[in-house]
């Protein structure tokens, strides 16, 4: 059975529609306005910075004592896994790939708590076979590594398997180290890497599943 590997954030999910929404409650609730929410989606920086460097930026933006600042970091957290909406679109292309006889397992870079809170939040546990956590297994893509400790988890070759993500440095490239396929979700922007070219691209991980389901 081949593996469909998918990453999460922005993925699977839209991380980038739930930091947004939280944002807006966020500097709503301050006395900001959409200057202020702009700037925390720049210093969020996709979700690649820190929470707590997030949250130390955040105090000293809105002049947060040490009491509010404290429970920042949980709240980032939190407040982001709760304006995650579910898409359905997704859970039935994953549906699909199983039912053409794919296993699909997502790979996904951050913390086990935070990224297995996301999965169940929205369902997506049900609807895959696993899943890998770099937090959890100490390797992140692009480290061919965490691939092979996916196909381990779900007890199938890693040969034959497709890479699904949204990061060119970290899904692709990770796909390329490990001698798979890749699909590049390209969310409106341009191939950032100098030098190559995605493999294969799509709008939307359904979109990427039907390409996967037509080649692979």
């Amino acid at each position: 059975m081949p593996l469909l590997l998918a990453d999460l954030d922005n993925t699977l999910i839209d991380r980038a529609g739930a930091f947004d929404r939280w944002a807006r409650e966020f500097t709503a609730a301050q006395g900001g306005g959409p200057a202020d929410d702009q700037w925390l989606v720049a210093a969020d920086q996709d979700g690649l910075q820190s929470r707590e460097r997030l949250a130390a930026l955040i105090g000293a933006r809105f002049g947060l004592d040490g009491r509010a600042e404290a429970g920042l970091a949980a709240e980032l957290r939190g407040g982001l896994v709760r304006n995650i909406v579910a898409d359905p679109a997704v859970a039935a292309a994953l549906r699909r790939a199983r039912a053409a006889g794919w296993a699909p397992v997502v790979v996904t870079n951050g913390a086990e708590a935070q990224q297995e809170r996301k999965l169940r939040h929205t369902g997506l546990d049900r609807e895959v076979a696993g899943w890998v956590i770099s937090g959890a297994v100490g390797v992140r893509k692009p480290d061919p590594e965490i691939f092979r400790l996916a196909a381990a988890a779900a007890g199938q070759p890693l040969a034959g398997a497709w890479m699904i993500g949204d990061s060119a440095a970290a899904d692709m490239a990770g796909a390329r180290n490990a001698g798979l396929p890749g699909v590049w979700l390209h969310r409106g922007r341009p191939w950032p890497l100098a030098g190559t070219q995605p493999e294969h691209t799509a709008g939307s991980f359904p979109e990427a599943v039907g390409l996967v389901l037509a080649t692979g």
